[in-house]
């Protein structure tokens, strides 16, 4: 869980689960794509600000106008032809980004091209979750990958208010 995006902290985040094995799964996973879990750490006030943030976001109507607003925000992304994954969730809209860029092949990282000129031209901050982020390359370094998704944040979040629409 993205503590950022739903605990309202300004820092950090966490997997949790009960079933040992997959969670020493995760650990070992983790290494190589984050590190040890020994390295670094939150700060006493990080850890209150996701201990409060993740009681404020229980409100259920503040989950309703977050699954809302992502709802309205996909339907409107849908009703101007761009590739959207579907049905809308409550975390994001992610952008199918190898075919909003079908032009791009993979090797030139369609998601990355797609984040980058999202933030140039319009200021809307989002991550590739795709062939740079979880990529796999064949022995001559042949990028191949599925598909290739944009994520960007919950039109209710303060970064990106501009895009809520009143309620």
């Amino acid at each position: 869980m993205s503590a950022k995006k739903d605990a309202f902290a300004n820092i950090g985040g966490f997997l949790a689960m009960h079933h040992e094995a997959l969670a020493q799964q995760c650990r070992n996973l983790l290494i190589m794509t984050e590190g040890f879990p020994t390295y670094g750490g939150l700060a006493g006030r990080d850890l209150e600000a996701i201990a409060i943030g993740l009681n404020e976001v229980m409100d259920e109507h503040y989950l309703q106008y977050r699954i809302r607003s992502i709802e309205y925000l996909t339907n409107k992304l849908i009703a101007a032809n761009v590739p959207v994954m579907q049905p809308a969730g409550g975390h994001a809209v992610y952008l199918v980004a190898d075919e909003f860029l079908s032009h791009l092949p993979v090797d030139q990282y369609p998601g990355q091209a797609l984040v980058g000129s999202l933030y140039v031209h319009g200021g809307i901050r989002s991550v590739e979750i795709g062939s740079l982020m979880f990529g796999k390359y064949t022995a001559q370094g042949d990028g191949k990958t599925g598909t290739c998704s944009i994520g960007t944040g919950s039109p209710g979040d303060s970064q990106e208010s501009i895009y809520a629409k009143p309620y």
